[in-house]
């Protein structure tokens, strides 16, 4: 089989013959050097990429600079989910981490092949903007202190929630946060130091939404931004 088949993608493999009969023509070999940048953050993907040698790793940058991988791509997927969820761009950087080939489908190709099933469209781009929750809550908890952790989680769960009431036990928090029961202690006690909520058993109150909004780090507007794009329908509150 020959290094740049289009088949040596699995999923591409996958493809119901009728499928592979649509799509095969369309495809486009392309060679992804080291390094090339297939996307950036936020901007509106022109195609998908089906690696078939390459390699290419999904990226989160901070607004300092600083950088977490959050997925790597190869022959056993497609670069550029945003498109045929429906959310047209999304908050990562696609970077060729392992030079090699691929091949590439244009955007209005795959929209068209997704608008056979239309109603599947709001499920995925739900799916996408949880992806966005996850990653970024991997990157929040690389780069953030426990104090912006708090407030990101505090206020992604008030979206989620009627009131601005939460029961939840700190030992809870802290394993939701994957840190010391002790550290979460020492936070939330900050919190209700500086009027912004107020604990007691077992019951956390937001007494000042803005407050804790200031304190947190840019995670979760970037969470809530997405959320409110993708699914203008739910914004929260």
């Amino acid at each position: 089989m020959p290094s740049n088949d289009p088949r040596l993608n699995h999923l591409l493999k996958a493809l119901p013959e009728d499928e592979w009969q649509r799509w095969s023509p369309r495809l486009e070999s392309v060679a992804l050097p080291l390094g090339k940048v297939l996307y950036e953050s936020g901007s509106v993907q022109s195609h998908v990429y089906f690696p078939t040698s390459a390699i290419v790793s999904l990226l989160y940058v901070m607004e300092n600079g600083a950088s977490a991988e959050i997925a790597v791509v190869g022959n056993d997927g497609v670069v550029g989910i945003s498109l045929f969820m429906g959310g047209e761009s999304t908050t990562s950087r696609a970077v060729v981490q392992s030079a090699g080939h691929a091949f590439r489908l244009g955007a209005d190709i795959l929209k068209a092949e997704f608008n056979r099933a239309p109603v599947l469209h709001l499920l995925l781009r739900y799916t996408q903007a949880l992806i966005t929750q996850m990653a970024q809550t991997a990157v929040c908890n690389r780069h953030h202190s426990l104090d912006q952790q708090l407030c990101r989680w505090l206020l992604l769960s008030l979206d989620r929630l009627q009131g601005n009431q939460l029961v939840m036990t700190q030992e809870l928090i802290a394993n939701m946060l994957g840190v010391r029961r002790e550290g979460v202690t020492e936070s939330a006690l900050k919190l209700q130091k500086a009027q912004l909520i107020r604990y007691a058993r077992g019951r956390i109150e937001v007494l000042d939404r803005a407050g804790v909004e200031a304190r947190s780090c840019e995670c979760y507007a970037v969470v809530k931004k997405e959320y409110d794009r993708l699914l203008p329908d739910r914004k929260a509150s």
